[in-house]
């Protein structure tokens, strides 16, 4: 079995992804092909509050920084290389950011939340801006939000409410206590009084104390409402039953498959078989991306 201190490889790397963990002793990557999940290991440690990925980049956002890695657009967006070179252990750079309790990408920019409650953007980093031209740069602050949870696509999930990101800042869009946010797609947000979807207004899909939302902005959506993880369906939420008596602490997609973390660091993957698990042997999960 899969230790922590250790990382297995495929031989055959097609179709292969990375899953970044965000856990209070690192950023963990797992490989996962199809419905096999591969090898695991710290990849950076660090206090990692939040991960989000986009075009091959990778962004962390920890107690000291909000920190970078966009070797997967040099690598066609697999990764694959990362462990060939042992120098390049650690290709995680530092943004200049400062302390960043959120992270998240909307199209070309990556956001980030800070402690103080400052929102601010930047340019992806070189290489991923799509056009040649270099990416990184300057932080570029847009407002001030009070207790940040969550940052995805133009959407910004706060206490005080969902926030969202235009040209000239941010704008107030919105609800109460809202914990998670999906901006993908036809936004959706996680409150303590249900999942909202937004058309004519905030519509509330489900009922309950909705802690998790996550969408691919096509077909996939998920939420984990009172425990229960549901999934969108026909127009409607429908729950579905992971083989692990564990909350959901979070989801994302890949192409072929649907991944999750538990609170307590269970891996899952279903691929249209069903769902798959591992432990991770880790706790306090604060985030989860695919590359």
């Amino acid at each position: 079995m899969s230790t922590i201190d250790e990382k297995r490889v495929y031989g055959d790397k097609a179709g292969k992804v990375e899953a970044f963990v965000a856990t209070a002793i690192g950023v963990v990557v797992v490989e996962v092909s199809g419905d096999q999940i591969g090898g695991f290991g710290v990849e950076r440690r660090c206090d990692a509050r939040d991960v989000a990925a986009a075009g091959g980049e990778v962004a962390v956002a920890t107690d000291e920084d909000v920190f970078v890695d966009g070797r997967g657009d040099e690598n066609d967006g697999d990764g694959a290389d990362r462990d060939d070179d042992p120098e390049d252990a650690d290709a995680f750079e530092e943004t200049g950011f400062g302390p960043a309790v959120a992270v998240g990408y909307d199209g070309r920019s990556l956001l980030a939340a800070g402690e103080d409650g400052r929102v601010s953007r930047r340019a992806r980093a070189t290489g991923t801006a799509g056009d040649g031209e270099s990416g990184g740069g300057d932080w570029i602050d847009l407002g001030v939000v009070e207790d940040v949870r969550a940052i995805d696509g133009p959407l910004v999930a706060a206490a005080e409410g969902v926030h969202r990101i235009g040209g000239d800042g941010l704008e107030r869009a919105g609800l109460r206590d809202v914990r998670d946010v999906a901006g993908r797609g036809v936004p959706l947000a996680a409150t303590a009084e249900g999942l909202y979807a937004l058309g004519n207004g905030w519509m509330k899909e489900l009922d309950g104390d909705v802690r998790v939302v996550s969408s691919d902005g096509r077909a996939r959506a998920h939420a984990v409402a009172d425990g229960s993880v549901h999934a969108r369906a026909d127009g409607g939420w429908e729950a579905i039953d992971p083989p692990i008596d564990e909350p959901v602490a979070a989801i994302d997609y890949a192409a072929d498959a649907t991944i999750a973390v538990t609170a307590t660091g269970t891996f899952l993957v279903d691929a249209g078989d069903g769902w798959r698990s591992q432990a991770l042997g880790l706790g306090e999960i604060a985030g989860l991306a695919v590359r």
